[in-house]
This record gives C-alpha cells, structure tokens and sequence, in this order.
C-alpha cells in the first residue's frame, strides 16, 4: 500500500486472499480448540461455543485488517500510525460480542 500497488478498488481482491488464507488458520484454531477443550474435560456445548468463536474472530479480523488501512488512506489518515492500535481495539471488542452471540444462540438464551 505504501508503494501505491494496492488501491481501494482491489479490495475484493485482497479480502478472498485473506479469507482464504484465514479459513485455514480458522480450520486450524477451531480443531486445536475444540480438541484442547474435550482434553479438558469441558462439556460439548462451551467446546462447540469456543471452537465457533475461534473461527469466526479470525474471519472477521481477517477483513477488519484488510479493509481498515484502506479507508484510512482513503480519508487521508497515515494507516501505518492508527492501523495497529485501532484494529486490535476493535477485534477485541467486537470479538466478545461474537462470543457472547454465539454463547447466547448455542445455549438457547434470549
């Protein structure tokens, strides 16, 4: 992006390559969850809610951190300074409300 050989319009582009690269290590993250999980003796519903939301934070960081430093540059903000903080702020929050999400329709809670 720095170089100007990555423009917005290649988003499309960029997301499936990182998508595909995140759904191996989100393949990978669920199995080694939910594997360690059944290890420890945790019951099959919280295996099946952590393995979940292995997977899905790594998806959604996958496309925070590819589109986030594209809108910045695109407003004009350097993404070398905020990209950094500013996504891992928000994958952390976002990340507990898809754990709670996915908890509260795994378990059945409204």
């Amino acid at each position: 992006m720095a170089l100007g050989e990555v423009r917005l319009r290649d988003l499309g582009k960029i997301i499936r390559k990182e998508m595909t690269t995140s759904l191996m290590i989100a393949a990978t993250l669920g199995l080694a969850g939910c594997v360690r999980a059944w290890m420890m003796g945790i019951g099959p519903e919280i295996t099946l809610i952590v393995s979940l939301t292995l997977v899905c934070i790594t998806l959604w960081s996958a496309v925070v951190s590819s589109v986030i430093p594209m809108v910045l540059k695109r407003v004009g903000i350097d993404p070398a300074v905020v990209s950094a903080p500013f996504i891992a702020t928000f994958i952390d929050g976002t990340g507990l409300i898809i754990y709670f999400k996915i908890a509260q329709y795994t378990l059945g809670i409204n």
